[in-house]
């Protein structure tokens, strides 16, 4: 290693070493030891070619030396020969052990960065949905990038550094002691004048680069919000597009002032490292050469001494900022895991049940239930605040009963709040009830196995949220063996064959990040076809109409019947005209059911439903309700429902226009 590049090893090593990096305990690097077990031998194997690699390089200038007193002496040309071939010999050793080192490297850094990656996202994956709904996606995704490949170092390169760093500097000081210790004790005083500038040098970098950071951050943050559709559209209609862009190219200034600035400090420092190298090498060859003169030391010995300086100061220079690079590597696996710690609320039973074939009755037994509070489900750093929030714990059902039998359809309505969508949320087993509980055809559902419960349910949500995927990835999600026709037929009995067929790519177009490419009533549809396609046995609709204007819902209306026919259904409507047609419809208030009934029942009632019914409809009545046969004008069944069975692209259908 040159002078220059060991210069630039000191300032790399001074910039990492911040001063009171967090603690680390000895159970965390219990964990670190268990985690990295699967790959012990690698790991030994790579720490014994690391040793092998560092002594080759000490041998290197030590021959070179032996090399340069045969020729003094004139020695016999054999010697000299001798000599080379063994230096020729240490170099490809030296180069096959350094391969075989990175491969080692490589194959084990990889490797954890996989572990720690799936580990991470299986866990995530298990997490409730209160965790994501409080969690910044940036921060969650940050410990699956940034932290394991912080962790990953650790072994990669905090681990062999030390190691080969330690071998180099033990078998360099000792043959420069053996060979002169008053020149080896000349180079160690001269070390504090290589080092102690390099660390104040990196203070000051240090702080510019997380300046830097910040703004980059920023700039990012600013990026991501205004490049989604929804922050683009909100930045047209209420931003300042002038004030932004100012804002923004202020940052980006301040970023080009500061790269220039580390460029300028990088060269002064390596330009003023390398000439204090120059100068140390000088003062060896000087003094070297004094003795060489009197005869108290070979020639040899003085290029031997002038190569491994380097040898000394760059180890020493590594050492020094080893402890801070260890544990920030430490402090990356600490973070990593804080989430693996986070116990799941959602538990996969030991010996999970199915729900049996037939028909399925849904039944809330007196359940009750409050939403989790944050130190559950979360971490302030995932939330990037200081404090978690201490609100949760508050009950929002409060003893709710009723049975659905199969085949029958309950419609659940109220004022926002109510708890409609809490009481969906608990059937796919989203969350878990406090007390009392949910059964699908007589068992539990936190008996039933996560795979039974996803092949009997379906739900379609308000959001109607899709993957940045093509159109056939998004029906495929819930029956990835579905067959060609079957796609076709599913979006045919969700009204969008049509649509599809006249985009360029047609199954193949990618929707866009959430479906943005479509408008909300394709979207919803889209959603609709892909729940036909899974053929759940429950249906759960949570405002499935809602981004539907009159003639999209109209079009879906049929295709909404024929899924919920013979199929037990939750259908949760602020549109009471939408579940007219419902066995029975509850009403929910503040948690709690407070009417129960059928559509005439309940309006003879002249309770809360019939002010909720009387407020919607003072002025007219809507189109009809889920499953009503009369459908708008100008919508025709051409074919009746079983038409489409052996559809695809050119099927005659006569909807309404959508």
């Amino acid at each position: 290693m040159s002078m220059e590049m060991t210069a630039w090893s000191a300032l790399h090593h001074a910039r990492n070493a911040k001063d009171g990096e967090q603690p680390y305990s000895r159970e965390t690097l219990g964990r670190i030891v268990r985690f990295a077990r699967p790959h012990h031998r690698r790991i030994a194997l790579f720490l014994v070619l690391s040793s092998v690699v560092a002594g080759l390089a000490v041998a290197t200038p030590l021959l070179a030396g032996w090399v340069v007193d045969a020729i003094v002496h004139q020695a016999a040309t054999g010697t000299v020969f001798g000599l080379a071939a063994v230096i020729a010999g240490v170099a490809v050793a030296e180069a096959v052990a350094g391969i075989a080192t990175r491969r080692l490297s490589a194959r084990i850094g990889e490797g954890l960065i996989l572990d720690l990656r799936t580990a991470v996202y299986d866990h995530v994956q298990r997490m409730p949905v209160a965790f994501f709904t409080r969690t910044r996606t940036g921060a969650l995704v940050s410990r699956l990038n940034n932290d394991v490949i912080g962790a990953q170092r650790a072994f990669s390169g905090a681990l062999s550094g030390v190691v080969s760093n330690l071998v180099t500097l033990l078998l360099t000081l000792v043959v420069m002691l053996t060979l002169s210790w008053q020149i080896t004790l000349l180079a160690l005083a001269l070390l504090p004048v290589f080092v102690l500038p390099a660390r104040r040098m990196g203070t000051r970098l240090a702080l510019m680069e997380h300046e830097r950071a910040a703004h980059n951050s920023a700039m990012s943050t600013q990026m991501t919000e205004r490049f989604s559709a929804p922050g683009a559209t909100l930045v047209k209609l209420f931003g300042r597009p002038a004030e932004e862009s100012a804002e923004f190219a202020a940052r980006a200034q301040r970023v080009q002032d500061i790269g220039v600035r580390t460029a300028m400090l990088q060269h002064y420092f390596i330009t003023a490292l390398t000439l204090v190298s120059a100068l140390a090498l000088a003062l060896v060859y000087g003094l070297g050469g004094f003795y060489a003169l009197r005869g108290t030391l070979d020639p040899g010995s003085v290029v031997a001494l002038a190569l491994l300086l380097t040898r000394l100061y760059a180890p020493l220079t590594a050492l020094a900022g080893a402890r801070v690079e260890v544990s920030s590597a430490v402090v990356s696996f600490q973070r990593v895991f804080e989430v693996l710690d986070l116990e799941p609320l959602i538990a996969e039973p030991a010996d999970p049940a199915t729900v049996p074939e037939g028909g399925v009755a849904v039944e809330f037994d007196d359940v009750r239930f409050s939403y989790p509070s944050a130190e559950k489900v979360s971490l302030a750093s995932l939330e990037e605040v200081a404090t978690l929030d201490q609100r949760g714990g508050e009950e929002v059902l409060h003893g709710v009963s009723f049975r659905a039998e199969p085949g029958q359809m309950i419609a659940l309505v109220g004022s926002s709040g109510a708890g409609k969508s809490t009481l969906a949320q608990l059937v796919p087993r989203l969350y878990d009830t406090d007390s009392g509980a949910v059964r699908l055809a007589g068992t539990d559902v936190r008996d039933l196995s996560a795979e039974s419960l996803r092949q009997t349910l379906g739900m379609v949500t308000q959001d109607g949220h899709l993957f940045h995927e093509t159109i056939r990835a998004n029906l495929l999600l819930p029956r990835p063996d579905a067959e060609e026709e079957e796609l076709w037929e599913a979006l045919h009995r969700a009204r969008l064959d049509d649509l599809v067929t006249t985009l360029p790519d047609g199954l193949d177009t990618v929707v866009g990040e959430r479906g943005y490419r479509l408008s909300g009533g394709e979207r919803q549809r889209l959603t609709i076809a892909r729940l036909l396609l899974a053929r759940p046995r429950v249906v759960i609709l949570d405002e499935a109409t809602a981004h539907l204007d009159s003639t999209s819902e109209a079009a879906v209306q049929e295709a909404l019947a024929e899924a919920l026919h013979d199929r037990t259904s939750l259908v949760i409507a602020h549109r009471l005209s939408t579940v007219r047609a419902a066995d029975q419809i509850l009403v929910l208030e503040e948690g709690r059911v407070v009417e129960r009934g059928t559509h005439t029942e309940l309006l003879a009632a002249g309770g809360r439903y019939e002010e909720l019914y009387r407020t919607q409809f003072s002025d007219q009545e809507d189109l009809g309700p889920v499953g009503a046969p009369d459908l708008p004008a100008g919508t025709k069944h051409a074919d009746g429902p079983d038409a489409s069975r052996n559809g695809g692209p050119g099927r005659t259908l006569t909807p309404a226009a959508d």
